[in-house]
């Protein structure tokens, strides 16, 4: 079980945040195969003051989707407490800071990964939102800005003195983005350095790489964010591998087919059903990966009705190279060669 402050995590496996991706029903599709805690898309701080619309609807939650974080961006004290007001009035339990993103526009405005260049700014931050809220509060940070200012351990330490309950380390640096090598070594280093917990995160894409990551750096859990694109699979295959050490049978085509049904009916539910159906045509293309579905993914694409999506998701049990076996059809997603 993972421990952020009060709040109790069945699962040590935490859904990333991931901008444009894990709004309410990704989020349930995740917690319907085994994720513990989820964590909203990346909020602006600006943007929430200035109520805008579409960051509102990002905060959107369900009974079924808790725990639940909210991840802020901002670097500016003030801005943070109104945006805190403002989420004071919602059910979220952790606040998360991304000091992270290493998007241009975003540390060029000192915010996500550009508070990594000034690890007394960020203390002095967290702790504004430490006293500000009455939830736990966590920080995402990466390895450090670039190889010669690698500071993960000195931030990490600024982070608990500051009162933060969690740590979630992207183990390379900004300058990296998320190319290169995953350093597993600054992860174990500030496991070590610190008594809160320790999520680790990069190349979380699969259930050995994911081992990988508990076993080089003894973290306490372990944050998913590519690993789960057309792939919620990834939280009950990770936790059985974890447990029993043998990965459990890929979902068969059926299993995916309903998934995907279930997932696009969420999104036009809750999206209505042009943006929905828009939003799942790059879902089609990730629960697709490794099927010969090239000619329906071209035509998803094209998809403007629920219906004409749920023909297409209907049409992928007819699909050439299928393997049968024991009546179920079956592929393997890791490899992306039909079995």
């Amino acid at each position: 079980m993972l421990s952020i402050g009060h709040v109790k995590v069945a699962s040590q496996l935490v859904l990333a945040p991931m901008a444009g991706i894990t709004d309410l029903p990704f989020r349930i599709i995740s917690r319907s195969f085994g994720c513990g805690l989820a964590f909203t898309e990346m909020i602006s701080a600006h943007s929430l003051i200035r109520n805008n619309r579409i960051t509102l609807k990002m905060l959107s939650a369900s009974l079924d989707d808790r725990p639940l974080g909210v991840q802020i961006l901002g670097c500016d004290p003030e801005i943070i407490k109104r945006a805190l007001d403002i989420l004071s009035g919602y059910a979220f339990d952790i606040i998360d800071l991304n000091a992270a993103c290493p998007v241009n526009k975003v540390v060029l405005r000192g915010e996500g990964a550009g508070l990594l260049k000034e690890p007394v700014k960020l203390k002095k931050l967290l702790k504004v939102i430490v006293e500000t809220t009455r939830v736990p509060v966590t920080v995402k940070i990466r390895s450090g800005w670039d190889e010669t200012s690698v500071n993960a351990v000195k931030t990490a330490l600024y982070a608990q003195e500051a009162g933060v309950q969690g740590i979630v380390i992207h183990g390379r640096t900004r300058a990296q983005g998320y190319s290169g090598k995953v350093d597993y070594s600054v992860i174990r280093e500030v496991k070590e350095s610190l008594e809160i917990p320790v999520i680790a995160s990069g190349d979380a894409l699969t259930p050995g790489l994911i081992k990988k990551l508990f076993d080089e750096t003894g973290c306490n859990g372990v944050a998913v964010a590519r690993g789960t694109l057309g792939n919620p699979w990834i939280f009950q295959e990770t936790t059985e591998y974890l447990k029993k050490g043998t990965i459990p049978c890929r979902p068969d085509i059926h299993e995916i087919v309903q998934t995907m049904k279930k997932h696009l009916a969420l999104l036009v539910e809750f999206h209505g059903e042009r943006t929905g159906v828009m939003l799942f045509r790059k879902l089609f293309t990730w629960y697709t990966r490794g099927m010969t579905a090239k000619q329906l993914k071209v035509r998803a694409f094209q998809a403007g009705t629920s219906d004409e999506m749920l023909l297409l998701i209907s049409e992928i049990q007819a699909l050439p190279g299928l393997k049968k076996c024991f009546g179920k059809t079956l592929f393997n997603r890791d490899s992306c060669d039909i079995v």
